[in-house]
């Protein structure tokens, strides 16, 4: 079933363009240091290598040069709040396309040079309203950005988990733009007052049919820090365990958002 719609959070496009530039480059250093030992190591995404997780992140930003290349579609299809809910259909796709990719290039640094390069040229003079005809539908520059900064930080995440000590430092505005549009898209998914997730310190949405609260302290509040509340989002940690392990504080009847979640798989 299709999310509810709900107002776009706005996002600063200057500062958007920025960090994902700026994440990407982290992601680019941290690769170069990378053994032959370290990329063959397995990842928590199926059967890909760090190899092939690595080639992937080059692939999801090469894409808006790909698509700044296409001619502009006639209209959006997409909202950013669409996207999330829109990305599982093409994983078949993205895994075949990420195998070949990481095959035909055994040079990692001169694949990311290039897409470094590439995108660094296309962003200096497209405009934010341009349409994008991206594989999950048509959108504006602006939002497919950000878009790119939950793939740059969620892959971030996932190298840092399958290469003990890399430890890829995440430029602090594309944490938060990936955050926030996790948080409105549960927002979207679950729409309601009842709740309040708070991820502090970037967002905090209400979600859940129920009582809507208009003062105090609401009755059911969950938190949690950027990081679990992405891997929640994007199905890397379960909702069972992330309190088990007190990653995540949830009180209240309301409180329990295992229903809603994975948003993205």
């Amino acid at each position: 079933m299709p999310p509810a719609k709900k107002r776009t959070r706005s996002h600063d496009p200057a500062k958007i363009r920025a960090a994902v530039l700026a994440q990407f480059g982290n992601v680019r250093q941290a690769v170069h240091t990378l053994t032959p030992g370290q990329l063959a190591l397995p990842t928590r995404l199926g059967d890909w290598t760090v190899r092939e997780l690595a080639a992937h992140v080059t692939m999801s930003v090469e894409t808006v040069s790909r698509n700044l290349d296409r001619e502009e579609p006639a209209k959006a299809e997409l909202t950013l709040l669409d996207w999330p809910f829109a990305t599982a259909a093409r994983a078949a796709d993205i895994d075949d396309g990420t195998r070949r990719l990481a095959e035909a290039n055994p040079d990692l640094g001169a694949l990311y040079a290039a897409t470094e390069e590439r995108l660094a040229r296309n962003l200096a003079d497209a405009p934010g309203a341009r349409l994008l005809a991206t594989r999950t539908g048509a959108l504006s520059l602006a939002d497919y950005l950000v878009t790119r900064t939950v793939e740059l930080v969620v892959h971030t995440d996932d190298l840092n988990a399958a290469v003990p000590g890399l430890d890829i430092p995440y430029d602090r505005q594309a944490l938060a733009a990936c955050t926030r549009l996790l948080a409105d898209a549960l927002a979207a998914r679950a729409p309601g007052g009842s709740t309040e997730v708070r991820v502090p310190p970037y967002a905090v949405v209400q979600c859940v049919e129920g009582p809507r609260h208009t003062r105090g302290t609401p009755p059911n509040v969950v938190e949690t820090d950027p990081l679990t509340w992405i891997r929640l989002a994007t199905g890397r940690l379960a909702w069972a365990e992330a309190l088990r392990d007190a990653k995540v504080s949830a009180s209240g009847e309301r409180a329990d958002l295992s229903a809603h979640l994975p948003l993205m798989a």
